[in-house]
């Protein structure tokens, strides 16, 4: 286990770091932040030099490659760390300066015990990206098939384990900090990620990940998954097809190529809503690297180290509230915090419905360009803290990756209004969910679930219950007041040197007779 000094080092290290991009002002600042954290801040940044402006983003970058991943979650939360630095965290890019080609070939013929030549035909040296956790490099594989290889970084799950390990270390004494730190549950945020880049750190995980995916969506039109090539895929190897086609971050080339920008971005929020409200699995990794556009206007996503899952109860909310938020009804999406224990029952449903009817206002029949999804995920974050509303870490990557959709989609068209795509196809899926067709089929899926598992029901009673045969029942026997010290309970305690000395003389008696009579036969 790491020792605290070990702890204390890396994160004096770390506030250093943050003091020079001037990442610690904001918390010195900020009147939530519990004094001692405000202490620990000024002493940092003693002596450092700062900038004009905070560089969260800057500042992540430079420590490495856990905590570029740890300021993609904290860019979801600015109720954690505000709205500024959350928007600055944003632009954090995942990536690095690539790892030498002779790591990555002995890292590929080390994990498959083959060499290069096995599997490949020929593979370029420079890398076509490198981001924190692996690198990716374009291929041929030995029967023909252009693909593209993503191998992890040498040492990257050593790393990532003893940072997080130091973050994990730090929650808990934020968290012990009670009041505001408690509410906001740091080492929930620091769980999240650990899962996250757990799955990211073995690439089996990924590309099973692709093939489930692939197969919710296989009836979607305009929408693919690239083919995992699975004989040429390991733990730290994952090759899949090479897609042709346009990134979604060239706008220049989109138009070059002819494709229609508003259809793609109505597309792109529609397949979102498929997958995290239809499906309950979602990619969650939907920045503008991630998104290639096919010659035929297929949408084709890539990188899913990062996947969101929402069971069905949590959808039904979800789509509700999105619904709710749509048309208005601020009311019922009051209720719905109310039922899924979102805030606590001492507080008013009139009085969240009002603070919410503050939110969702002035968003209502407006554009993007001028009011936003990751604006009202900022103004329902502010309402958090005066209905006392804990976080809820399952829906933290799916309001990270609404703004990422919101972004991508702006960007392809400006004037395109969210609540005006999602409401149809939320409104369908509630119809669906919701309906009396639908209650009538989860009532009879429901009861005759339970009439299949009356067998087993009625065999694991048997077991526990056996019949009886056919001899007589034996008839009670008398209670006996047992000596103490050979096992019976006595109302009243005596002296407990007598049951020793009483056992002792009866235990001897039964061995010498056991002997005399083993001696006579």
């Amino acid at each position: 286990m790491t020792r605290p000094i070990t702890h204390i080092a890396r994160l004096w290290k770390w506030g250093r770091v943050l003091a020079r991009h001037g990442a610690l002002r904001g918390i010195e600042n900020d009147r939530n932040a519990p004094a001692p954290v405000k202490r620990l801040c000024r002493f940092a940044r003693f002596g450092a030099r700062q900038g004009d402006e905070p560089d969260y983003a800057g500042a992540f970058q430079e420590i490495g490659p856990a905590a570029i991943k740890l300021g993609q979650a904290l860019a979801t939360r600015p109720d954690l760390v505000g709205e500024g630095p959350a928007r600055n965290l944003l632009t954090l890019q995942d990536s690095l300066p690539p790892v030498a080609f002779s790591a990555i070939r002995m890292q590929i013929e080390t994990t498959f015990e083959r060499p290069l030549e096995a599997l490949f035909s020929s593979i370029e040296e420079q890398p076509i990206g490198a981001a924190s956790i692996a690198q990716v490099h374009r291929a041929v594989t030995t029967d023909g098939r252009t693909v593209a290889v993503k191998v992890l970084r040498p040492r990257i799950r050593e790393q990532f384990t003893r940072d997080v390990e130091t973050y994990e270390w730090a929650a808990a004494h934020l968290e012990a900090l009670g009041g505001e730190a408690s509410r906001l549950r740091p080492r929930a945020v620091i769980a999240n990620l650990k899962r996250w880049t757990l799955r990211e750190l073995d690439l089996r995980r990924e590309a099973a990940s692709a093939s489930e995916l692939a197969e919710m969506m296989k009836g979607i039109e305009g929408y693919a998954i690239p083919e995992i090539d699975w004989d040429r895929t390991n733990g730290s190897v994952m090759t899949v097809e090479w897609i042709d086609g346009v990134k979604m971050s060239d706008i220049d080339g989109l138009r070059a190529a002819g494709h229609d920008l508003p259809a793609l971005a109505s597309k792109l929020v529609l397949t979102f809503l498929t997958q995290a409200i239809s499906c309950g699995f979602f990619h969650a990794d939907m920045h503008q690297g991630n998104l290639f556009v096919r010659a035929d206007s297929t949408i084709v996503a890539i990188d899913f180290g990062i996947m969101g899952r929402i069971n069905r109860q949590a959808r039904l909310w979800l789509a509700e509230i999105l619904y709710g938020l749509t048309t208005g009804n601020y009311r019922r999406v009051a209720e719905i915090h109310f039922e899924a224990q979102y805030v606590p029952s001492y507080h008013s449903v009139e009085d969240f419905a009002s603070a919410l009817r503050a939110v969702g206002e002035p968003m209502r029949g407006k554009p993007v360009s001028e009011l936003s999804v990751g604006q009202m995920l900022d103004g329902l974050f502010a309402i958090t803290r005066d209905f006392d509303m804990q976080v809820q870490p399952h829906l933290l990557l799916l309001q990270k990756t609404m703004v990422m959709v919101e972004g991508l989609a702006t960007a392809l068209d400006p004037d395109i209004n969210m609540w005006d795509v999602s409401a149809p196809f939320v409104k369908g899926w509630i119809r669906d969910e919701l309906g009396p067709e639908a209650v009538i089929v989860d009532r009879l899926r429901e009861d005759l679930g339970t009439l299949a598992r009356l067998p087993a029901l009625v065999r694991r009673l048997e077991e526990k219950y056996p019949p009886k045969g056919g001899a007589p029942e034996q008839a009670p026997l008398p209670e006996i007041d047992l000596i103490l010290g050979l096992g019976g309970p006595r109302k009243r305690q005596s002296n407990p040197w007598v049951g020793y000395g009483a056992s002792a003389i009866l235990g001897g008696a039964v061995a010498w007779a056991f002997t005399y009579w083993s001696f006579l036969s």
